[in-house]
């Protein structure tokens, strides 16, 4: 958990860095992007996948009638 809190705070910093003269003086969220990136990282140092649905599991999720 510590690792990941500090690569978004570090992340979140370059961020703010890069982007200083656009910014107003306020609270920003982190950027989602920002976000994901240290979370797929985190997965694949920990050797984690995670995998894609299928065409038919998608079909399957977005339809209402299926499965009731």
């Amino acid at each position: 958990i510590m690792d990941m809190s500090f690569a978004i705070q570090a992340g979140a910093a370059g961020y703010l860095a890069e982007h200083a003269g656009s910014l107003k003086p306020r609270i920003y969220a982190v950027p989602s992007d920002l976000d994901l990136k240290v979370a797929r990282l985190k997965l694949r140092t920990s050797g984690i996948r995670i995998d894609r649905l299928t065409k038919e599991q998608r079909a399957y999720l977005d339809s209402w009638r299926e499965g009731t």
